[in-house]
């Protein structure tokens, strides 16, 4: 299967403390995989109205910076899967820091004929009852072969074919992507590949400033599946998230 270039794309609503600790290690990654492929590459950061200095602070960097006024995650992935040069789309977020080698597995799984797939998280939270949490969710998604949006990636025939990320869902988004993704790779004999060797690093932010008991209320599989197109239901995902 015949690709060309590689996109990654970042929302980002009022990031940036963490674009400086987070941006590099993605910025070495796309690198790591140019030095080998010679293809194009290039990092998207969609600036979701942001109050603080976001954009500024990624153009700094050197990556394209888009505004999406609208506060809704799957819309902002996709404004950015639009403008991408890419053929090879990589979501991540602004708080996530990517191992050296994700660009380049992720290009390598694309090149092998998967649709797309995902690398899993490794979260480290201070608090044991966060610990439990994240472990718990870790293996949830692995039994039920579902994967986080801290580190999705997808051909672009693929992300157009499946219709990009439901912009009326303001939770779990990544997660009904995901499964349409695995679904479209089933039926076109083209399974979705989940790197279980490698690990992203998402901050604990949330977990670390949130109670447990607030945490588990708010991620848990029932909860996650209640209200999801109710911008208010999940308002605190969106207005008050934690900085």
């Amino acid at each position: 299967m015949a690709h060309a270039g590689f996109t990654v794309v970042i929302p980002a609503h009022n990031e940036a403390a963490y674009l400086p600790r987070y941006l590099p290690t993605i910025l070495a990654s796309l690198a790591r995989w140019q030095e080998t492929s010679g293809e194009y590459g290039e990092v998207i950061v969609v600036d979701n109205a942001s109050t603080d200095a976001t954009a500024d602070m990624a153009a700094s960097f050197g990556v394209r910076v888009l505004t999406e006024p609208v506060r809704n995650i799957g819309r902002v992935r996709n404004s950015g899967a639009a403008a991408a040069r890419g053929e090879r789309l990589f979501f991540t977020d602004a708080d996530v820091a990517l191992p050296l080698e994700a660009v380049t597995a992720a290009a390598v799984a694309m090149d092998s004929g998967a649709p797309g797939g995902a690398i899993p998280p490794l979260y480290t939270p201070e608090r044991l009852g966060a610990r439990l949490l994240c472990a718990y969710w870790d293996h949830y998604r692995t039994a039920h072969g579902g994967a986080q949006g801290v580190a999705q990636f997808s051909t672009a025939t693929a992300f157009k074919a499946i219709g990009g990320y439901r912009d009326d869902l303001y939770m779990s988004e990544d997660v009904d992507f995901f499964a349409r993704l695995t679904a479209h790779g089933l039926a076109t004999a083209s399974p979705v590949e989940i790197l279980d060797d490698l690990r992203v690093r998402p901050s604990t932010r949330r977990y670390d400033q949130w109670s447990s008991l607030r945490m588990l209320w708010w991620q848990n599989p029932f909860t996650a599946r209640l209200r999801l197109n109710s911008p208010r239901m999940w308002r605190h995902w969106y207005e008050s998230t934690v900085r």
